[in-house]
């Protein structure tokens, strides 16, 4: 099968990847602490957990999205035929 017929390229895919670590990162760092009726954690409604994470998991889904449009250019070794 020729590399024309796929939808994504090698970037796309690394792109992906990179941008799923990201979305991961995010997540890992909304998680931790926790309250129970006998003990109240203030942490859960520390500055890292309700501002900083969520950004980082959104800028990891717009990063995907990037990641899916992103069409890398032709280089010297390929064909512009179509």
């Amino acid at each position: 099968m020729k590399k024309e017929n796929f939808a994504f390229r090698k970037a796309n895919y690394v792109l992906m990847a990179v941008s799923m670590i990201v979305v991961i990162a995010g997540f890992v760092l909304m998680s931790g602490g926790e309250s129970t009726p006998e003990a109240y954690d203030a942490s859960i409604f520390s500055t890292l957990r309700v501002k900083v994470a969520p950004v980082v998991a959104f800028i990891g889904f717009v990063m995907m999205i990037f990641a899916i449009m992103y069409s890398p250019k032709k280089g010297r070794g390929e064909n512009e035929k179509d």
